[in-house]
């Protein structure tokens, strides 16, 4: 639904942070012992960058994709309710469970 609402230009990728975990075998944890989690999953993403002679080099993630990113990378957006995070392609250290490119 987002992702043919907001599309990031060329090797930008919109992702939304994954939660922390507030609750551990029924202990809930407070605000203060939650870090902020480096893993996000990917919403929408950009052609990739066009090289010189006009091409696009595709992105190396998907929608759905689960990253690691950077941790102080990106710019905050809230848009339609949900807080996101607009990066560039080099700011992801990772894909989860997925295969290297």
């Amino acid at each position: 639904k987002m992702a043919t609402r907001l599309t990031p230009l060329f090797d930008r990728v919109l992702v939304q942070r994954v939660k922390p975990v507030t609750q551990v075998g029924g202990i809930v944890l407070p605000e203060s012992a939650t870090q902020k989690s480096n893993e996000a999953r990917v919403m929408a993403v950009g052609k990739g960058l066009r090289s010189y002679d006009g091409k696009y080099t595709p992105p190396s993630v998907a929608v759905g994709d689960r990253i690691l990113l950077a941790e102080f990378r990106g710019d905050e957006i809230h848009f339609e309710g949900e807080d996101l995070i607009l990066i560039r392609e080099d700011d992801i250290l990772a894909k989860i469970g997925g295969e290297a490119e």
